[in-house]
């Protein structure tokens, strides 16, 4: 039997999976729910057993990097549809995070990001203007937020608050992701913050179900600084 190695392609059922490699069913089954929670094959009741789309690996607490970044250094650079970027009065909610007076001005950006010509991630920005004058006007469909930051203002970024949700997708956000309204999307809040403690930007990010996966390193008896 060739290999099966075609996104979407269904694998053949249990029984002839025991044939075609000389293992008992019970082997069968254990090696393809190891597959499953590595999300390489996707089980569907009444359907069968499919191989899955790859998820994109993130790391979630390890390393306080940007999407950017993340898919960068993996060899797969995303472009960004930029859908909104402008200054705007902070509403309360983002002035609160940002620890700014209500209706301070703020850079507001809405980008829809792609990886391989594929929309996987909705994420708005929100940055006190006052710390980085000029960002409304920057080009930031194929340059990462946090490398202009940090080279145009010498804004390093020194720690971030990350938290995570599973929601459903709204009609909105479902046509923009290409994704059914309802579909299951990972939500990233995260307040970033530089090294005296001041919040330099808020952001809320959408990431597919189907195409995300965080990964999380846990350490075990270490005392570890809390971000307010």
């Amino acid at each position: 039997m060739a290999a099966v190695t075609s996104r979407g392609e269904q694998l053949p059922g249990e029984p002839e999976l025991c044939r075609i490699f000389d293992v008992s069913r019970t082997v069968v089954r254990q090696a393809l729910r190891d597959l499953e929670l590595q999300g390489l094959i996707l089980r569907e009741k009444g359907k069968g057993t499919f191989v899955a789309e790859p998820k994109l690996r993130e790391g979630l607490f390890q390393e306080l990097t940007g999407f950017y970044e993340d898919m960068a250094g993996k060899g797969r650079p995303p472009v960004s549809q930029i859908l909104k970027q402008e200054i705007i009065p902070a509403p309360p909610r983002i002035a609160g995070y940002l620890r700014l007076r209500a209706g301070a001005e703020v850079v507001h950006i809405d980008r829809l990001r792609f990886v391989d010509g594929e929309p996987l991630v909705l994420v708005a920005s929100y940055l006190p203007a006052a710390r980085c004058p000029g960002l409304e006007q920057v080009d930031l469909a194929r340059r990462s937020l946090y490398e202009y930051l940090e080279s145009a203002h010498g804004i390093v970024i020194a720690r971030g608050r990350r938290v995570l949700e599973a929601v459903p997708a709204s009609e909105y956000e479902a046509g923009l992701l290409g994704v059914k309204k309802g579909a299951p999307l990972i939500l990233l809040d995260s307040i970033s913050y530089l090294a005296d403690g001041s919040p330099i930007e808020y952001y809320h990010a959408l990431h597919r179900g189907d195409r995300s996966r965080f990964e999380v390193e846990l350490l075990r008896g270490v005392d570890l600084p809390v971000a307010p």
